[in-house]
């Protein structure tokens, strides 16, 4: 007896063309997903160049370069004689300046007491400096040594200015003990009796002395017990002499 065989199993059509759509549509789905990719790519390539032109333009060329320099808080100086000390490369990229250096070599002038220097966007360079401002001079003889309240002797005229006290040292200038005790004894007595004070001279820094208006001559020692010596003095100005002694503020004399 033969065995009747069995129909192959088939996929029905119906099947068969959801599988093949199916296929289709990942295919589709894959393309524009590896075209966005490779579009994500070319924007980053893109992306890395304009930084880098970016970069080339502000680090090597002179589009964002010194055009000017601009110098602020002069007085005694000129601008001009600031921006030759100051010796800024034109046209040279803001961004690769050494502003230290700049302010380095403005700090040799003689008169700058403080300099900073910064960059002004797009093109130029600002150089702000703070002058000395004299508080006594010295007469010498090519002129009236102008000193600062650190001691410093940092200019020359052919005239003090009125109303400055003068200073009598052997050495002047900040690296001079005797020309440092000077000034700060000078800046620690107040405005009432500064504005008497014609001369201070030394010899060394504990025996500095000063000269009034009236002729009268205070020995005032160093700088310490500056007020308390003050108002010693004060009441001593009361009584009649020509020396003055407060160095010893306790035991002060009049003769």
């Amino acid at each position: 007896m033969t065995t009747p065989t069995r129909p192959e199993s088939r996929r029905p059509a119906s099947s068969a063309g959801a599988a093949a759509r199916e296929r289709r549509e990942k295919r589709e789905l894959l393309r524009p997903t590896r075209r966005r990719a490779l579009m994500r790519r070319w924007m980053v390539v893109l992306v890395l160049l304009g930084v880098v032109g970016v970069l080339y333009v502000i680090l090597f060329t002179p589009v964002l370069g010194v055009r000017s320099v601009d110098v602020q808080g002069t007085q005694g100086l000129t601008p001009d004689e600031v921006r030759t000390v100051a010796a800024v490369e034109m046209g040279k990229p803001l961004v690769r300046l050494d502003t230290d250096q700049i302010a380095d070599r403005v700090a040799t002038l003689p008169r700058v007491a403080k300099v900073s220097v910064e960059r002004s966007w797009p093109s130029t360079v600002e150089i702000i400096i703070t002058e000395r401002t004299p508080v006594a001079y010295a007469k010498l003889a090519d002129g009236a040594h102008m000193v600062d309240a650190t001691g410093a002797d940092y200019a020359v005229v052919p005239q003090a200015p009125a109303g400055l006290p003068s200073i009598e040292v052997a050495t002047l200038g900040t690296g001079d003990p005797v020309t440092r005790a000077v000034v700060d004894v000078l800046g620690r007595i107040p405005p009432q009796l500064k504005e008497r004070v014609v001369t201070l001279a030394a010899k060394t820094p504990g025996d500095v002395q000063l000269r009034l208006t009236t002729g009268q001559l205070v020995k005032w020692g160093n700088a310490e017990d500056s007020e308390r010596k003050a108002m010693v003095l004060a009441a001593l100005l009361t009584r009649p002499g020509k020396v003055y002694d407060v160095a010893a503020p306790d035991l002060p004399t009049v003769s």
